[in-house]
């Protein structure tokens, strides 16, 4: 329970690597409020509702709470915050996790042979993730205190899947970098984390569905991990007194949990790609 009392906001966690970070903070007591479009049973394809996830934090001893939040409209965006603020009075963290993936995200075709639509990746991805941080900013510099992490991945720097996918999470690390020269006054922290292959409800059957895509180098089932292995890192972080040393670093998920001695939920060590995939381009600005 090292994070009871701790209140967060986790975007995008009906389902993924958005539900498996809130459990891990609720596994370790915080109060996570939950956001997601899915509320009910057969609203989405994949199973997870915001609701599911709430419950499960509850019965792993946190404090769970579930906000129907789409992160495309800035109204929801605003009263999400403003609900936090009161009932809790104050924020120790946000995780920008909300990202609208396409359904044609692994289809091999060009970007010109793609909708436009795609584009929806920058306004749920990157302007979602600045819409939440904006709110967040003015409750931690209150006080401050807080964190902001921001889901990304190694796509920042090595081609993965398309050119709008690997635009929004470029523009999410230089984003957090650039927050954070800006929060550093106020001891608030602001950081990117890489993710790479995660076991998600959609990693799990476009593995299973689409050929070729298990040899990927993004996408080879023995580097996975949890959704939860990031929020244990995450959680480890935000427990950190000084975790202002990172603020403005982009990190690889994976050797952020060897700096803090962190193993995934089935005691595995989860291995960098730094040598294959690419390294981070933004360090901490102390």
């Amino acid at each position: 329970m090292l994070l009871k009392g701790k209140v967060a906001v986790v975007t995008g966690a009906s389902r993924g690597i958005g539900k498996g970070i809130a459990l891990a903070l609720g596994e370790q007591g915080a109060t996570v409020y939950v956001t997601g479009r899915t509320v009910n049973d057969g609203d989405h394809e994949l199973p997870g509702t915001v609701s599911q996830t709430a419950q499960q934090i509850n019965e792993l001893g946190g404090i769970g709470f579930a906000v129907a939040v789409d992160h495309a409209n800035d109204e929801q965006v605003a009263e999400l915050f403003a609900q936090v603020e009161r009932e809790q009075g104050y924020l120790d963290l946000l995780v920008n996790n909300a990202f609208a993936l396409p359904d044609d995200l692994t289809d091999p075709a060009p970007f010109w042979q793609k909708p436009l639509s795609n584009w929806q990746m920058v306004d749920v991805g990157v302007r979602s993730n600045y819409v939440a941080a904006w709110h967040a900013a003015k409750l931690m510099t209150k006080r401050n205190t807080g964190l902001i992490v921001a889901i990304s991945g190694y796509t920042g720097v090595a081609y993965t899947y398309g050119v709008v996918f690997g635009t929004s999470k470029s523009a999410v690390d230089r984003m957090a970098r650039d927050m954070a020269i800006e929060l550093k006054p106020h001891k608030v922290a602001s950081i990117s984390l890489w993710q790479g292959l995660t076991w998600t409800e959609r990693a799990e059957r476009n593995l299973a569905n689409i050929p070729g895509l298990k040899g990927a180098a993004a996408t080879r089932p023995e580097d996975g991990c949890s959704p939860q292995f990031p929020g244990r890192v995450i959680a480890a972080v935000l427990n950190d007194d000084t975790r202002m040393r990172h603020s403005g670093g982009t990190f690889i998920t994976a050797e952020m949990a060897d700096m803090y001695g962190i193993k995934d939920i089935d005691g595995r060590t989860i291995p960098s790609l730094r040598e294959a995939r690419g390294a981070p381009i933004w360090a901490p600005i102390d």
